[in-house]
């Protein structure tokens, strides 16, 4: 195709649609089968490119940003195997509701469905992953398609979108009409429903309410807190999402996640009416399925959800309500509260309770994480944003940490080992101004211990609090309780983590007792680079509440009985 007015390669186009969406700053690590797209990057300083050492860390770090911003996290990666590793932050994003696009160099279209060098179906792939998944074969239809991107990864439930593009199609040229930023699309409350929600909820006498997922703002979280403080409602969220409500607040119930507070399910199943604004309700967030009945829940359920297709797929709701978080909020704020208040002591009692879960309790050796974990909530900015990946260590800033502004949490739904390092930088990038503090385990720092170089490259200047018992802590905790004192594959041998650290132009020191900790923590902040704390706790000391030797007695004691 021969260069006519307005005409440009698909690489250029594509890098002209990321402008015009409002993108700046993408994560990516390199590869040839996009080197138009990376070249025309030349020309768009405007757009900051970070390139990072792993795809599945630029695809969390993608995740991550879209979380933070509500806008799509932007991911490129090459063919193959690029695309395999990127995949992690793929699902990450689709469990927790993130807006995301993942671009994916993909080899010549002449070549296709031969099995070419490092061929991959993606769409077949990532069907199942994503929102929507497609591949660009002509250049002219780069605009159509990156604005249909845009526009789905945050209409509705915002979610991943995943397009490929042939290397061949991006040194394309091709002339195309002009286009204009996408717009979100919201669904909005009905009259009718509002009316029977409000008649529901004017009836109900133990009324809880539920909070999460995804499509949230600053805004809507400011909205939901003045409901509930009118009708006195207590609230909870769900799991991994306590940066919805501030944890201090006296209406905050706690989060409904794995290893929930024994009283606040009891609240839930208590409960006369449950208002759900934004969770899918999932396996986390029922407990397993077993805080509602299947299918039809005892309590009186309303349910309100961004995508249709939530609505009814495991609990029938009586009510159910196709809506937008931030319509929803909105909505809700405006209601009249009732002339006759309800029991005030009982949202009272229910924070009581979750102030009593979370109390921070002592473990086997030297250094106390409930006394840092303590010291942490009581000394971090309000704007601190804590990130973490997953493992027993994740319970201690999911439980005892207090959470009191919109996204100052990024930990994955998905469950996801290697996330808190990469988010945390993503998040830094974005709020270079705001304390970023990540907690990995040892398992969990080394699946993304290279992002490090990221960290250091772009000047993210996160502070990475290692939790280190020498051990795959989950793991071993189930393995101690389903077959007690038969240890196998749950042991590691770590590198030096300061030395590692220190290697990367980080500041780094190893912590063992409890008093060491506050001034070490203050000398990482004070640094002013990339910093790391390994605290090492005893091993057996599998979880907060748990040690390895209590469970290995409970386990014994239970089959000799």
């Amino acid at each position: 195709m021969s260069n006519g007015p307005g005409s440009a390669t698909g690489g250029r186009l594509l890098v002209d649609m990321l402008r015009l969406h409002g993108v700046d700053r993408v994560f990516c690590v390199p590869g040839e089968s996009y080197l138009a797209m990376l070249d025309a990057l030349v020309d768009s300083p405007e757009i900051a490119v970070t390139i990072c050492r792993h795809e599945g860390g630029a695809a969390m770090m993608a995740e991550a940003y879209g979380k933070c911003t509500g806008r799509p996290g932007i991911c490129f990666v090459t063919r193959g195997p690029g695309a395999t590793n990127a995949s992690h932050g793929v699902h990450i994003a689709h469990q927790d509701s993130s807006p995301m696009i993942l671009f994916i160099g993909q080899i010549e279209r002449s070549a296709q469905e031969r099995e070419a060098f490092q061929e991959i179906d993606y769409r077949r792939m990532f069907g199942p992953l994503s929102k929507w998944v497609a591949q660009i074969d002509e250049a002219g239809r780069v605009p159509e398609m990156v604005s249909r991107a845009f526009a789905t990864a945050t209409s509705g439930r915002p979610g991943p979108v995943v397009l490929a593009l042939p290397e061949d199609m991006l040194v394309e040229t091709a002339a195309v009409r002009p286009a204009k930023p996408y717009r979100p699309v919201e669904p909005g409350l009905r009259p009718e429903d509002l009316a029977e929600l409000e008649r529901l909820l004017r009836g109900a006498e133990r009324p809880f309410l539920m909070i999460g997922g995804g499509g949230w703002t600053a805004e809507a979280c400011d909205d939901i807190r003045r409901f509930a403080e009118a009708w006195d409602l207590p609230v909870g969220v769900s799991f991994r999402s306590q940066d919805l409500f501030d944890n201090t607040h006296p209406n905050y119930a706690g989060d409904l996640g794995l290893g929930v507070n024994p009283a606040l399910a009891r609240t839930v199943q208590g409960a006369d009416l449950l208002l759900v604004v934004g969770p899918r309700l999932g396996e986390a967030t029922t407990g397993g399925y077993t805080l509602l009945d299947i299918p039809l829940p005892r309590q009186t359920l309303v349910h309100v959800h961004a995508g249709a297709e939530e609505l009814g797929r495991v609990y029938q709701p009586t009510l159910a309500i196709n809506a937008g978080m931030r319509a929803t909020a909105r909505a809700l704020a405006a209601l009249a509260p009732p002339e006759r208040r309800r029991d005030p002591e009982r949202t009272r009692a229910i924070h009581d309770a979750y102030l009593a879960w979370t109390a921070p309790p002592s473990i086997p050796g030297p250094l106390q994480m409930g006394a840092i974990m303590e010291w942490l909530r009581d000394s971090l900015p309000p704007d601190t944003i804590v990130a973490n990946g997953a493992g027993n260590f994740a319970i201690w800033p999911n439980r005892f940490h207090r959470y009191r502004r919109f996204r100052t949490m990024l930990a994955p739904t998905s469950g996801s080992m290697g996330y808190g390092i990469p988010a945390a930088i993503a998040a830094k990038l974005l709020h270079p101004e705001r304390p970023v503090v990540a907690f990995a385990g040892d398992g969990c720092f080394m699946m993304s211990v290279q992002e490090l170089a990221t960290a250091a490259q772009y000047g993210a200047a996160i502070v990475v609090l290692l939790v280190n018992n020498g051990m795959f802590g989950t793991i071993r905790m189930h393995q101690e309780r389903e077959y007690p004192g038969r240890v196998s594959g749950t042991d590691l041998t770590n590198p030096d983590f300061v030395t590692l650290a220190q290697s990367f132009g980080a500041h780094a020191e190893r912590i063992t007792e409890t008093g060491d900790f506050m001034p070490a923590f203050e000398r990482a902040m004070a640094a002013g680079r990339l910093a790391l704390l390994e605290l090492v706790i005893d091993p057996d000391a599998i979880s907060p509440t748990h040690t390895v030797t209590g469970l290995r007695e409970q386990a014994m004691r239970t089959r000799s009985a």
